[in-house]
């Protein structure tokens, strides 16, 4: 019997970059390697794996999310410009070959099914409520225009998956963090204390600005880094 729950998956390591389900990654194909392996998805099922490396310590992350080849150009000297989407995550259960690309065993990673659906909602109405508050404060802070899009996700492991993606780009680490858990509550709590901190930071520097203004022409918010 075949195991449809493991196989056998390219990777595509990249410093810093974590992918969720569902979020857009443009990427550029440049290296001989990588243009083999873009071939040879282009060739099966245009899928591969995106996987984070440290950029410090060069290792390679256990969790990492399957992408999926929407659109693709290639340039007269061999270089590719693609857009991919974010499908299923994955643990790497062993690494099968590293020449002339990585590739993987791998067996898909779901969230757990759910024991606390009625609080999951909850938490979710919170979280979006959170979240709309930052972007308000961020909008006033900036002085100018950040809106949330229309089609927020509104099942909250979407959601959760969302705000994953949608974090500081130098919050590769939490990340990943996010993006190995399996309990849609825990990610979502997690975040909402991450967004409720970032919320009452954003509170105090626009009480800060509302009453001092701009100092030296500058934002009195910007006082903090002196």
């Amino acid at each position: 019997m075949i195991d449809y729950s493991v196989r056998e998956l390219p990777l595509f390591p990249l410093p810093d970059v974590v992918l969720f389900p569902q979020q857009l990654l443009p990427l550029h194909i440049f290296e001989s390697r990588y243009r083999m392996m873009l071939q040879t998805v282009l060739e099966s099922d245009k899928r591969f794996g995106v996987v984070r490396v440290d950029p410090e310590t060069r290792e390679m992350a256990e969790i990492g999310c399957c992408a999926e080849v929407l659109q693709h150009q290639t340039t007269e000297d061999g270089r590719s410009y693609i857009v991919t989407l974010g499908q299923q995550r994955f643990r790497v259960l062993n690494v099968t070959r590293e020449a002339p690309f990585r590739s993987a065993m791998v067996s898909w990673l779901e969230d757990d099914q759910v024991s606390h659906h009625e609080g999951l909602n909850d938490l979710r109405d919170t979280v979006r409520d959170v979240l709309k508050d930052v972007v308000t404060l961020t909008s006033k802070l900036q002085g100018r225009e950040v809106t949330l899009p229309e089609d927020l996700p509104d099942l909250p492991r979407e959601l959760s998956f969302w705000i994953g993606a949608h974090l500081d780009h130098n919050a590769a680490s939490e990340q990943q963090a996010l993006l190995e858990l399996t309990d849609t509550f825990e990610r979502l709590q997690r975040q909402f204390d991450m967004l409720d901190n970032t919320r009452r930071q954003l509170a105090a520097r626009t009480v800060l600005k509302d009453t001092f203004g701009n100092v030296d022409g500058r934002d009195a918010s910007d006082s903090r880094d002196n």
